[in-house]
This record gives structure tokens, sequence and C-alpha cells, in this order.
């Protein structure tokens, strides 16, 4: 068969939605690819694709169009497909951005984007094509001409005054991945209605994608690279976040072979800490993280840790620290006590935002610099204990928000930049200060290694610290369940999933009866006796199951940017029911791991 033959390659498509093997959705995203002229420079790839038989592959690339998720469009490279990072799907975003905001700011002055990327694969070209395309729409890009941090491309749209920014990165994601964020004019992420406007353009307001030529652009004057600028702005603005105390600290650091390096070790000595190594085997960017455990350097894993604290221990370092392949998220590990022979922890997620925020709340206030209208802010998946602390020491709490740091960005405006002095969530983000609206983990290194100091000075450690947290305000302890289902056969069974939890509610998980049901998707709040009530807070697909005690419970979600849903459980012991925090972890941990067994159950069919 001639790869130009379209209705015979559409012909065999049709025959294989027949047998099952593609998706009716990816038949028409593909015939579309297929047939319209914008598209027609894929078209001998897919032809080849379809003559191989290659349906699983199609299927996946094809099966829906990627969406805004909570931090831009995330996905798997391939050359081409609909629900893919490719060339197309990285334009169109650009294309569809520069339209919607052409279309809602109206300024006499030119319009402007500021665009940074990472070290992963294609980061560079993908970062080159969004100014290419910003610029043949009309608009000033101030481009960063290295690889740098997510929080630095937030901080550049404040300090740039710029009307949008494109930061080409994945995060955590595994080096197959790529993917771009996008930002609005005050440094966050994109919030409705703007992500919808923006995919509405790409599906109606795209055809032929405007570009212009990236050096040719440099020479006109279009396109500004002011990274050195951009870097001595940024690095200034997170010391200046900085708390005067000890810095007798001896630091580990990896970026975990992404741009982390360099940064956070230029924030750790611009404020004081002289003694910080980089990790040598995470030292260098590598898209294919191939030194790093699994090759997905994520600092939510364990894994990741274990080599870094061996090293650790060998160089007789005090702490060891994290971050993820954009820099911004932290993980930490620390000796359980100041001495050589000390076992070491690896503090998950909610135990670094207790952590942080003691110390953003005890500096602050040994400062003189809280005040009654001071506030944190931080996500309903995110430990309660944060509340605790933030009430002790008069800090108003905020805790009502989805995951996502945008919706974090947001609420700091709303209640004020000015009394803004902490935003956490428990995938290890953290944000102080008012030069960016996006976590960072520069200034969350910066924070625990002052912390850690102090409490060195003192004798004492991060393990020391937290037990002192869990007996003032309770033992609290979390968990995170994480199943993945990928593909559009995955997609049905999240929804299906979904759905059986939110009509079929367990009526009991871990042997704890479920009292009440939060259902966010149609905001209500239904009681063991079918009782219901308006629930009052976002909409999203989000779904509590409350127990009696007061602080336990599990939220489950599907994730915007994976293929997988999330199940958080969180357990606590009063503060006046605690007799032993040993005893109470025991505890905490069996009903932890009763509960996962029953969700897995349901997830795997039974009941």
């Amino acid at each position: 068969m001639d790869v130009s033959d379209v209705q015979s390659l559409i012909d065999l498509a049709q025959e294989s939605v027949a047998t099952g093997e593609l998706s009716s959705s990816a038949f028409d995203n593909l015939t579309k690819w297929l047939t319209a002229e914008p598209y027609q420079e894929y078209r001998s790839a897919i032809a080849e694709s379809i003559l191989a038989g290659n349906w699983s592959e199609l299927d996946d690339v094809f099966w829906m169009i990627i969406p805004f998720g909570t931090g831009g469009r995330r996905g798997r490279m391939h050359p081409f497909g609909s629900n893919a990072i490719n060339d197309r799907t990285i334009g169109e975003s650009a294309a569809g951005l520069a339209n919607h905001v052409k279309s809602v700011v109206h300024s006499e002055h030119p319009l402007s984007c500021a665009i940074a990327y990472d070290s992963r694969h294609r980061s560079r070209h993908f970062a080159e094509l969004c100014a290419g395309v910003m610029v043949a729409n009309g608009f000033r890009v101030y481009f960063l001409d290295d690889y740098r941090a997510t929080p630095q491309l937030s901080f550049l749209v404040r300090n740039a005054n710029c009307d949008c920014g494109i930061m080409v990165t994945a995060s955590h994601n595994p080096p197959s991945d790529n993917a771009v964020k996008v930002y609005w004019n005050q440094g966050g992420q994109i919030l409705p209605p703007h992500d919808q406007h923006i995919i509405e353009q790409v599906h109606t307001g795209v055809d032929q994608i405007p570009f212009e030529d990236f050096d040719e652009s440099v020479r006109a004057g279009q396109i500004t690279i002011c990274t050195e600028k951009n870097d001595q702005a940024y690095l200034d603005a997170v010391a200046a976040c900085s708390q005067d105390g000890p810095r007798d600290l001896q630091i580990l650091y990896s970026p975990l072979q992404g741009v982390g390096g360099l940064v956070i070790p230029k924030v750790l000595q611009t404020v004081g800490f002289e003694q910080v190594e980089v990790f040598p085997d995470h030292a260098d960017p590598d898209p294919d993280f191939s030194n790093v455990v699994g090759h997905v350097a994520n600092p939510e894993n364990l894994e990741v840790f274990e080599s870094l604290i061996d090293y650790a221990v060998t160089q007789g370092a005090d702490i060891v620290l994290a971050t993820d392949p954009d820099a911004d998220r932290m993980g930490c590990a620390a000796p359980e006590r100041l001495d050589p022979d000390s076992d070491w922890k690896v503090f998950n997620g909610n135990q670094l935002c207790a952590l942080l925020a003691a110390y953003r709340m005890e500096s602050l206030m040994e400062a003189g610099a809280l005040t009654a209208a001071s506030f944190q802010v931080t996500t309903l998946v995110t430990t309660t204990l944060l509340r605790r602390i933030a009430d002790h020491y008069g800090v108003r709490t905020r805790d009502d928000l989805l995951v996502g740091f945008k919706w974090i960005a947001a609420a700091i405006d709303q209640g004020g930049a000015q009394n803004f002095i902490y935003g956490t969530e428990e995938s290890h983000g953290f944000m102080v200060g008012d030069y960016c609206r996006d976590k960072d983990g520069a200034a969350a290194c910066m924070l625990i290694c002052e912390l850690a100091a102090k409490l060195k000075q003192r004798g004492q450690t991060l393990f020391d610290y937290l037990q002192q947290l869990y007996a003032t305000f309770g033992y609290h302890q979390e968990s995170l369940l994480t199943v993945y289902m990928e593909g559009s056969s995955g997609m049905r069974r999240r929804k299906d999933l979904m759905d059986q939890l939110r009509f079929q509610s367990p009526a009991e998980l871990g042997g704890l009866p479920v009292i009440a049901v939060r259902d966010y998707l149609t905001n209500q709040k239904t009681n063991a006796a079918g009782e219901s009530s308006v629930l009052d807070g976002p909409t999203d697909n989000l779904l509590f199951f409350e127990f009696e005690d007061e602080g336990n419970h599990v939220a489950v979600r599907p994730s915007g940017t994976e293929p997988k849903i999330k199940f958080y459980t969180f357990t606590r012991v009063a503060a006046e029911d605690e007799t032993d925090l040993e005893a109470d972890k025991v505890r905490m941990t069996a009903r932890i791991g009763a509960i996962e067994a029953d969700l897995q159950r349901i997830v795997n069919g039974g009941e």
C-alpha cells in the first residue's frame, strides 16, 4: 500500500477500531492528522506506523488531545500525535497562549513573554520553538539562554513585567517526557478560565503555526537574552528571605542530574553556608538521569537518598538535600542524633512542610516580623499539623485549596502579598517571599539549612525538632498510595474507580467506620445516614472519607498531569491522648496499612 493513499490508511484504522485495537477517540484524532493540511508533515510517519500495525502506540499518542493539567501540558515525547509532546503540540500550545493573551490583554505597550528551559531532551529546541511562535505573534521575548530552574522563570515573569511565561520542563517525570508550564502575568501558573480558553484557541484558532527564526529574532532585538541579569536579581531576592543565625553546617546537595547545581549552591553560599558539596555522581545535568536510581529524579522517592546518605556518612556531612530536575521541589535527609554512628532519616513531604512552617514562624516571631495579618497557604491534601502550628503562633491559615501551586499563588494575592509568609504542599513544594509565584527548591534548601544549623548549635537535630512538634500538637502520620492506570483503558479505569468510590462509597476502611463523605465535584457532604449538606470549597474531582477521630481521613483524586490515582491517608493522635510517641507511630502505621490494604482491594476489583 502506498503511504500517500490516505483513504486506505483510514480504512485500516477503522478496522482496528472494530477489533478493539484502536479507541474511537484515537481514530478521530488520527484521521484529523492524516487529512488536515496543518499536519501534512507528519503524514508519512503516521502512515508507516499504521502499515506496521503499531496500534498500541497509535492509540497511546492519539486517544486524547493532551490537556492542561495542574502543571501545564505534560507527557511522553513522540514525533507525532495529539496526546504526545512534539513540535506540533508544543507549537500550538504557544500559539494558543499568544492568541489568548492578545484577546484579553489590552496595553499600550508591546506584549511580552518570558521563556526558560531545563536540561531534558529537546528542551532547548522546544524553548526556541516557543520563542519563535511568540515573536511571530508580536510578542517581545525575554529568554534565559541556558538551563535554569522553574522558579527562575516565575521570577523573570514578575521582574520583567511580562504578560505571560513558558517553562519547558517535565519536572520529575521519566526521561521520556517533556512539557510546557504556562504562566500568567503575576508569575503563577495559569488558572481557569485562562487554561480552558487557551485549549479552545488550540482547537479552533490554531491552523498554521506562525514562526520566526530564533537567531534572527535575537539579532533584531525581538528576543532579549537576560540570563545573567536575571540570575543575579533572583539570587538577591531569595537571599533577602534568609534569617540571620548560625551557619556551621556541612551540606551535601544533589541536583539529581538536573539544573539545581547551577543555582542552589550559589544561594546557600550567598547566605553564609560555606561547607556545600555537590554529590559528584549527580552533579552534571543529564536528561537520562543515568546515575539516579530508576532513572526517575524525584526527591519524594526514598531510593534516591540511599547513595547520598552513604556518601554523606563518609564525608561527615550534617544534612543531605536533593531537588528535582527543574529544582522547584526539595527533599531532605539528616541523622537522628548528633553523633557519627547515628541512623539517618529521610523526611517525607508532610514532615518537611511542618518543619519549615514551624521554623518560618518561629524565626519571624523572633525578628518581630509576625503580625495579626500574617498568613500561610496550603492544600486540602497536606498535613493538618500546619494549621495547629499556625494557630500556636497566631498565624492565619488558608488550607482549602486544590492540589497545585497555581492555587497557592492565587491565594497570595487574594490575602495580600505583604502578609504572606509561607506556602507549601505535601509533594515537597515550598515558597516564601514575594519574588516569585511558584514553589522554589532553592529557598526551601536555604530554610532547612538555617533550621538545621540553628538546631545543631542547640545540640539538636531536625528529627528532635519534629518530635517536639508532635509532642506539642499531636502525633501526625500521613501516607500516599499511588496507582498507575495508563493509556485510554487506564483513563476508563480511573473514571470507573472514581464513580465507584463516589456512588458506592465504602462503609469502612481499615476497620474504621466512614462517618461522612466529602465530594468536591458535587460540593456535597453526606453522612453515614445518607443526609447531605452543601460543602464549601473548590470544585474538583476529589473525595474525602472521614473517620470519627479528628484528623483521620482519606482523600482520593486522579492526577492532573500523570496517568494515576492518588490515595492520601491522614492519621492523628491528639496531644492530650498521647502517651508514647513511638507507640503512637506503631499504632498509626498499622492503621495506615489496614486502610491502604482495603483501598488496594477496591482498586483490584474486590469488595
